[in-house]
């Protein structure tokens, strides 16, 4: 396969994917099925003239690299990353904006959940950076649900300066971290916001936690001391959203 396609695989990914702006060359279908969901599929393909092939799904688990396909496969054109600077722009452009940045979040399952909750929470895109993170494959738009294809994901070389860049366009910064004694819960809210989730292990890098104008924790009950990134980034999102419909009450 070419550096110009990629196959994208299971049934919700796949469908988000046949809608999106990306270009499509060959759907792979493994057998037959009378679920709504696959119907729905092929009408689309039938809409955007996209060949359909049968494949068996050995056939389907080779060519995509794992069993988890759903017997469903898609070659595309690789995923389109958005201009960080044309993010902040558009973000600047909606009241209340709100944009999450990962710092070197590497689990591909971590980062596919964090976009989900981010396209999940009306945020206006994800930012991660270019090197020792994750990007955005096949298994993440899997873990994602098809996300990716529904929220704006920028790359950045450097997340700190990104981060300088967000508070001259008037973002408020906060930074995740069980250690901090301010909690999330605790914060104002309101405005264009970042939120910043560090890394599996390491969590937030020293040069990006100084770019933040607030760290803040989210509260712990029991024997455990931390929470997985995604579950971190997830109830961080919905707290501003919580806040957000609150003060519209």
């Amino acid at each position: 396969m070419s550096k110009q396609e990629e196959i994208i695989y299971g049934l919700n990914p796949v469908i988000e994917a046949m809608r999106g702006t990306r270009q499509v060359y060959e759907l792979y279908v493994a057998g037959t099925s009378a679920d709504k969901r696959m119907e729905r599929l092929l009408k689309l393909a039938a809409e955007r003239k996209v060949p359909v092939r049968q494949r068996d799904k050995q056939d389907l688990s080779r060519l995509c690299g794992t069993d988890h396909h759903q017997g469903i496969a898609l070659k595309v054109e690789p995923y389109h990353y958005v201009d960080f600077e044309d993010l902040i722009e558009k973000a600047k452009s909606e009241p209340d904006p709100l944009i999450l940045l990962l710092d070197s979040v590497q689990d591909p399952h971590n980062l596919g959940a964090l976009i989900r909750s981010a396209a999940c929470a009306g945020a206006h895109g994800v930012v991660i950076p270019k090197d020792r993170a994750a990007g955005v494959t096949a298994a993440v738009d899997k873990a994602s649900a098809g996300a990716t294809e529904t929220i704006a994901v920028a790359q950045v070389t450097n997340l700190s300066q990104a981060l300088e860049a967000l508070k001259a366009a008037g973002f408020w910064i906060y930074g995740a971290d069980g250690s901090a004694r301010g909690t999330i819960y605790q914060q104002n809210l309101s405005g264009p916001v970042a939120l910043v989730i560090g890394g599996e292990g390491g969590g937030i890098r020293p040069l990006v936690r100084k770019g933040c104008d607030e760290i803040v924790s989210i509260p712990m009950q029991g024997g455990v001391n931390s929470l997985n990134a995604s579950v971190a980034g997830g109830i961080m999102l919905f707290e501003v959203v919580r806040q957000r419909l609150s003060s519209k009450k």
